[in-house]
C-alpha cells in the first residue's frame, strides 16, 4: 500500500513536488466537445468519462429490466442524461479514477474505509509510479493553524481547510476549475479538477488575487499516497482496492460531510450491486 514506499513515490525517485506540473493536460486529448462538425446543443456535451458512465447506466438498466418492453427502452440509442452524482466500477486504474478501500483494509488505520483520488495512474509514463490523495479525511484544521512560513499559504489560503492526503511526505492541492475552464499552468486530472504542488503555489495565489479563482476552489492535502510500478496492481489483484470512475462533484464532497466514511459508502452505493452490499457491512474486527 502507499505507506510501503515512504522514501520513494515512484521508481524514478521523483516525487510530485519535484515534477513539472505545468502545461500538461492529458484529458484534453479526449475532449469530444472540440468536434466543430457536430450540431450545436444547449446541453453541455458529455466528456468521454460521462459518455462511458451513461453507457454503463444504460446497460445496467437493461440488465435489470423485467420485461421485453423495458429492455427495449433501456437500450435505446445514444447516451441518456446522467444523474448529478454517479459512480461505476472500471477494470483498471486510470488518471482521475478513485480507489475505494475494501474490507481487507479494515483495521489498517491509514487506509481503512478511505477513498483515494488517483492523480496519475503510471500508465502514461512507465518510469513513474501511480500516486493520489485521500479525499475523505479532513483534519479539522485550517492552514493558518499550522503557522505556515510560506507567504501564499499564510495569506491567500490561510482560511482553507487541511486534509490528510496519505502517508508519504509532500504537500499537494486540488483545484476545482469548473467545466470548460481549463488552466494550462496546472495539470488537469479530469474535466474541472486540476492538481498542483508547492512549486505552483505562487501562480495559484496570483489567480486568486486577480479574481480568476476563489480560495474555496482549493483543497489542500498533507501527504499523499504513492506506489511503485507494480505495487498498486498487486494490491488490486489481492483484493485491497475497488476501482471506480465517478462524477467530479464527488471528489470535493469528502470535506463537506460529517463522517469520513460517508463518501466511502456513498460511492459504493452508487456503484450498485455487490458494492452497495459492501457499504452496509459493519467493519471487520482485526
Amino acid at each position: 500500500m502507499g505507506k510501503k514506499n515512504s522514501d520513494n513515490s515512484s521508481s524514478s525517485g521523483k516525487g510530485p513536488e519535484e515534477d513539472n506540473l505545468k502545461g500538461s493536460n492529458p484529458s484534453s486529448e479526449n475532449d469530444s466537445s472540440k468536434d466543430t462538425g457536430s450540431p450545436k446543443s444547449h446541453q453541455k456535451p458529455l466528456d468521454w468519462r460521462e459518455f462511458r458512465a451513461s453507457l454503463y447506466i444504460q446497460e445496467l438498466q437493461a440488465a435489470n429490466a423485467v420485461s421485453d418492453t423495458q429492455k427495449q427502452e433501456g437500450t435505446s440509442f445514444g447516451p441518456k442524461a446522467l444523474p448529478l452524482k454517479w459512480a461505476h466500477p472500471i477494470s483498471a486504474p486510470e488518471n482521475g479514477c478513485v480507489l475505494i478501500a475494501t474490507e481487507k483494509l479494515d483495521g489498517v488505520h491509514t487506509f481503512e474505509r478511505k477513498v483515494i483520488f488517483l492523480l496519475r495512474s503510471g500508465n502514461r509514463h512507465p518510469q513513474e509510479g501511480p500516486f493520489g490523495v485521500v479525499i475523505n479525511q479532513p483534519l479539522g484544521k485550517k492552514i493558518i493553524d499550522m503557522k505556515p512560513t510560506n507567504v501564499d499559504l499564510a495569506t491567500t489560503f490561510a482560511d482553507c481547510s487541511l486534509h490528510f492526503g496519505g502517508p508519504l511526505e509532500a504537500s499537494m492541492f486540488l483545484l476545482r476549475t469548473g467545466a470548460g475552464s481549463g488552466l494550462p499552468r496546472f495539470e488537469e486530472v479530469i474535466p474541472g479538477v486540476c492538481f498542483g504542488a508547492r512549486n505552483s503555489l505562487e501562480e495559484a495565489s496570483a489567480l486568486v488575487n486577480k479574481g480568476v479563482l476563489k480560495s474555496h476552489d482549493f483543497r489542500f492535502f498533507v501527504g499523499y499516497a504513492g506506489w511503485q510500478l507494480d505495487q498498486l496492481r498487486e494490491e488490486i489483484e489481492s483484493g485491497y482496492w475497488y476501482i471506480a470512475s465517478c462524477s467530479a462533484n464527488l471528489i470535493f464532497a469528502g470535506s463537506q460531510i460529517s463522517s469520513s466514511e460517508s463518501l466511502w459508502g456513498e460511492i459504493l452505493q452508487l456503484m450498485g450491486g455487490q458494492y452497495s452490499e459492501v457499504s452496509r457491512k459493519p467493519k471487520q474486527d482485526i
